[in-house]
């Protein structure tokens, strides 16, 4: 007898509980099971106990939970009350918030916030004031162009060498140009892009200037709704999604007058680079892919493709592709910008932030996306010093034993107190934690998904579908035992916390998670480069690793971390190389790109 053939009608009637694949699965699990069944009495009072014959595969399932402490009463009581008390919740709630996908609607309460004060400050939020620039000259070469910096181009707009409309085209053409060997662009949002560049040449014409932004072409992670255009999260559930939304974020830049000019690759749902279109690769080594869900992002950023672009971080999507590709991106802290209108994974972890070609460019979009989101319960208006006027001098600054020593050694000589440091933690569960925290709450917002078996034909199996399988059957009680524990390593990590920022790996995976549960904000970095393993003969390629660091700083500290890594590339040149796409080496066997759209 097939396996399935054996033991589905034990299963059978059970298909509206949450624990139905676990007690199959504790079924196949329990080898002496049907010896078992002629030893045990039945019970008149359970309906449950007439279907599945006996106890002991229920018994088997709460070990799983690692509740074996129930006896057999009480399994059969608690089964009980699962039928007539929790699956009717669970199914009022499906139908109250949870028949839509994302997250969008109807957001939890469960509100994380990462203060480490317990005091909300009311304030006006005050704007950072800008270095001015003058004397800017339009490059004669386009490649020159597509690196300028925000404020360079900004202010080549400002003076009337380019129009928006003019950049705008430019773009655009990289972006198609380039597409073809990155795969980094969902969608084209050329109409809309042509629409508000006219716009913005119209204010400018009119004596109107918006400000750095003003005219500026970038991108924004496929995961933010835009309305007209399809929001797809990168997954083939959802590749033809229209979302009439405005996010908060495209809103506030749509104000400051910057233009959207694509939406760029999101992993599936968020997760790593592979999406329904294929897999997102890194600039600097196209063998390679870029890593991290904001994979589009970093890769176009890098490329030279948009001048910034809009990213998001629940557990490494902004640190991993911009290490990998080699850009400069900030991961704020939490609640600094709001999320209305974005796919949600973790309402306690979900953060955006932007790839730049350096930390001053950060800084500008930081100043321009940050503020109260009314939608959005988790973000708050929170109280950032000017990181240009900040002494750096006045600072101590830690590094950990993984820090680019390079960076340590800049500081020092430009006056900051540089000393060697480590953070100290007793919580030992640190990414088992975030894991908890991530993936519960995902399922939450992908209840149905999983439900109906779209997660089937999720683009990598060993991925999303798997983790939230197995969240399905961790209890409420260690989810919330899990927040708890993440409240003490608030604490610790608050305690140990005694300089004014530290520098360390940027991708170190604990890291990673301790920082995203404690609401750490960083600035990653490039510091440098170095070969790619394997090269082709005669190490003739111009493929390279890139290297990095992260400048870590307390919450609601950003100015601190955007301070330093300002200062750090005032004197450093890592931040302004151009990847090789289009001159690979003449023994290289990957080919370059197209050179025209």
């Amino acid at each position: 007898m097939m396996l399935k053939e054996k033991y589905l009608p034990l299963v059978s009637g059970w298909t509206h509980s949450g624990i139905t694949c676990v007690i199959f699965l504790a079924v196949i699990c329990c080898r002496t099971v049907a010896s078992d069944v002629k030893n045990v009495k039945s019970d008149e009072h359970s309906v449950c106990w007439a279907r599945v014959g006996h106890s002991y595969p229920l018994k088997c399932a709460f070990e799983l939970f690692d509740s074996s402490f129930f006896n057999n009463t009480k399994i059969l009581e608690i089964v009980k009350g699962q039928k007539e008390f929790n699956i009717p919740i669970f199914t009022a709630n499906r139908k109250l918030v949870a028949s839509v996908n994302g997250g969008l609607h109807d957001p939890s309460y469960l509100v994380f916030n990462s203060a480490w004060g317990s005091e909300q400050s009311q304030h006006v939020t005050k704007r950072f004031k800008y270095p001015s620039l003058s004397g800017i000259k339009k490059p004669r070469s386009e490649q020159d162009i597509a690196f300028m910096s925000i404020l360079e181009l900004g202010e080549l707009i400002k003076t009337k060498q380019l129009t928006s409309k003019e950049l705008t085209k430019f773009f655009l053409k990289r972006l198609k140009r380039y597409n073809h060997a990155l795969e980094a662009v969902v969608t084209y949002t050329e109409e809309l892009a042509y629409k508000q560049a006219k716009e913005a040449d119209k204010l400018l014409a009119q004596g109107v200037y918006l400000g750095p932004l003003h005219g500026i072409p970038y991108g924004l992670k496929d995961i933010i709704a835009v309305p007209h255009y399809k929001t797809t999260w990168g997954s083939t559930s959802f590749k033809n999604q229209v979302l009439d939304i405005e996010a908060w974020v495209y809103k506030r830049l749509k104000s400051a007058g910057a233009v959207l000019v694509a939406k760029l690759v999101s992993g599936s749902l968020a997760y790593d680079d592979i999406w329904f279109g294929g897999r997102t690769r890194n600039p600097w080594n196209i063998e390679e892919f870029s890593t991290g869900s904001s994979a589009g992002p970093a890769a176009s950023t890098s490329a030279g493709m948009v001048p910034f672009a809009i990213g998001s971080e629940t557990a490494g999507s902004v640190t991993y592709p911009a290490a990998r590709c080699g850009v400069t991106a900030l991961r704020p802290t939490f609640g600094t910008v709001g999320r209305t209108g974005v796919m949600s994974l973790s309402e306690s972890l979900d953060k955006l932030g932007p790839f730049c070609r350096s930390a001053t460019d950060c800084a500008i979009i930081l100043d321009a996306i940050r503020g109260k989101d009314p939608d959005d319960l988790s973000s708050r208006d929170i109280l950032l010093d000017d990181p240009f006027s900040v002494d750096i001098t006045k600072l101590t600054v830690g590094y950990l034993e993984d820090a680019e020593m390079e960076v340590v050694h800049v500081l020092a000589s430009k006056g900051v107190n540089m000393i060697p440091f480590k953070l100290n933690y007793t919580v030992d569960s640190v990414q088992g934690i975030l894991n908890f925290t991530m993936d519960v709450d995902m399922l939450a917002h992908f209840d149905e998904w999983q439900r109906s078996g779209k997660d089937d034909v999720y683009e990598a199996q060993e991925q999303w579908p798997t983790e939230l399988r197995r969240a399905r059957v961790i209890p409420a009680v260690d989810y919330v035992q899990a927040q708890r524990a993440r409240g003490k390593l608030i604490r610790e990590v608050r305690e140990s916390f005694t300089v004014d920022a530290f520098i360390g790996n940027a991708t170190d995976w604990e890291r990673v998670c301790l920082g995203n549960l404690v609401g750490l904000p960083v600035i990653v970095v490039p510091t440098g480069f170095k070969n790619i393993p394997n090269p082709p003969p005669n190490n003739t390629t111009r493929r390279r690793t890139t290297i990095t660091t992260g400048i870590y700083a307390p919450p609601e500290r950003d100015h601190i971390a955007l301070a330093l890594a300002m200062a750090y590339q005032s004197v450093t040149n890592h931040h302004r190389q151009q990847p090789p796409i289009d001159d690979l080496g003449p023994n290289d066997p990957i080919p370059s790109s197209p050179t025209s759209s």
